[in-house]
């Protein structure tokens, strides 16, 4: 079996960014993948469940309400690895024509403070499995060292 894309991204070079992962086509649209690579792969401790669940509820509820994305969000949700998040777009995008919409949204994960949108025992399967201090602090993280000032070298994936 051939590895799919994202295995062969080289894990060891590769550091917290915001990269286009793939472009599939469906139909005739294009849908992009992101990777909102958040932490440094076997570098630094992955986030734990509680943070991501809550990073995906208040991620996924900003993006699906936002006045330009709310219709071209398909996807957004926690890598396995636990070191980030993808993001699927409807749209043929790099990832620097997506930075503002990420500052917009970590912003508002940053500052969020109150009940997490769908953390009840009807809407989710795990709600207790939250953090949202935890969230706060990981997206006022990735919005002040990676976001606010990010580079070439964290908006394209390593050779």
């Amino acid at each position: 079996m051939e590895k799919i894309t994202s295995f062969t991204i080289d894990h060891l070079k590769l550091v917290p960014g915001f990269y286009v992962s793939r472009k599939d086509c469906a139909g005739e649209q294009v849908i992009t993948t992101f990777d909102i690579r958040m932490t440094n792969p076997n570098e630094e401790p992955v986030m734990n469940t509680a943070e991501v669940h809550t990073i995906e509820h208040l991620g996924a509820t900003f993006l699906r309400n936002h006045r330009d994305y709310a219709s071209k969000t398909l996807y957004f949700g926690p890598m396995g690895c636990r070191t980030g998040f993808y993001l699927l777009l409807v749209g043929d995008y790099e990832s620097k024509d997506i930075v503002p919409l990420m500052k917009e949204m970590f912003a508002f994960i940053a500052d969020f403070n109150g009940d997490v949108p769908g953390a009840a025992a009807k809407d989710c399967g795990n709600y207790l499995d939250m953090n949202l201090p935890m969230a706060n602090y990981m997206a006022k993280r990735y919005l002040t060292e990676v976001l606010e000032n990010i580079t070439e070298k964290q908006l394209v994936y390593p050779e």
